[in-house]
């Protein structure tokens, strides 16, 4: 439930913060936002919760989880859906699974099953169904090669943290890993961003309630509720079975285009919706390392 609530916000998030780039912020400015955001917000909630004592060698392995789950993956995925099209964007955010998996299988020895292959690729179904409609109907037009290689960039770094992150997400508390990842992606985008946020029109008498309410969405939800989700899954469910989730958010940026009138209930969208969610079921029944082995004995 959490990493599925995680993916609703992501999905959400595309269309509303392409509403804000390039017109109201710069990509680097609306990054450096959301990681100065979260890194307060996480630092307020922790003082209030539980306060952990984290080790400097696990300080150091959230730093690496920083760079990758925060400042690479957010930086490179906002520039280069402000390059590209939202479906293009869209459909490179479906390979994270399979780069999971890849990566899981390097790292921790995680089996690659042919249930666990046999889900993610029945899952991408489902999901490319969706954005190959939307490219027959003219939606997918306007992609950039530049913004789809820093959209695949951003896949490749997220998928790296789901895998590297999963061993010491069971030693802290959500607040606790957040606050510390946060806290270092603001120190590093500091001097990429601050001229940015000073010069964004978004901030200037020119505003709109309109564009401070999305604003406020990013940052409060599809930053600090989603990324509060993510190392909550991550104590209970394989990095795998987390990545599978990614394939919601095309669904959800139909459901929420259906639902504002901008397209049509068609075939294609149940047919693609079923498919998603059998993926999504076929990787989480699937075994890990732990379970083969204990089979084995």
């Amino acid at each position: 439930m959490a990493i599925f609530a995680a993916n609703i916000l992501f999905g959400i998030n595309i269309p509303i913060a392409k509403t804000l780039m390039p017109e109201w912020i710069d990509p680097v400015g609306l990054t450096f936002l959301r990681m100065s955001f979260g890194a307060i917000a996480f630092w307020l909630v922790s003082v209030f919760t539980l306060n952990e004592k984290v080790s400097k060698k696990d300080l150091l392995i959230l730093f690496f989880c920083a760079i990758l789950g925060t400042t690479v993956n957010q930086l490179t995925f906002i520039e280069g859906l402000g390059m590209t099209s939202p479906i293009d964007a869209g459909l490179i955010v479906t390979l994270n699974p399979m780069m999971v998996m890849l990566i899981s299988a390097l790292v921790l020895r995680e089996p690659i099953t042919s249930k666990k292959a046999g889900g993610v690729l029945v899952g991408a179904c489902g999901a490319l169904l969706i954005i190959w409609q939307s490219y027959t109907t003219g939606a997918g037009i306007g992609g950039s090669m530049m913004g789809n290689l820093l959209c695949f960039l951003s896949v490749i770094s997220y998928a790296t943290y789901l895998v590297i992150s999963k061993p010491i997400a069971q030693r802290y508390s959500p607040v606790t890993l957040m606050k510390w990842m946060f806290l270092f992606s603001t120190i590093l985008m500091v001097p990429f961003s601050m001229q940015e946020v000073v010069n964004a029109k978004l901030f200037s008498s020119e505003t709109t309630f309109s564009a401070l309410s999305s604003l406020f969405y990013v940052v409060f939800c599809a930053t600090f509720l989603a990324y509060l989700f993510i190392p909550i899954a991550l104590k209970r469910i394989r990095p795998t079975t987390i990545s599978m989730y990614n394939y919601a958010q095309p669904l959800v940026a139909a459901a929420l285009a259906i639902f504002m009138g901008q397209a049509k209930l068609t075939w294609d969208k149940p047919v693609a919706a079923l498919l998603v969610f059998t993926g999504v079921y076929l990787v989480t029944q699937s075994k890990s390392r732990a379970e083969l082995e204990k089979g084995n004995k």
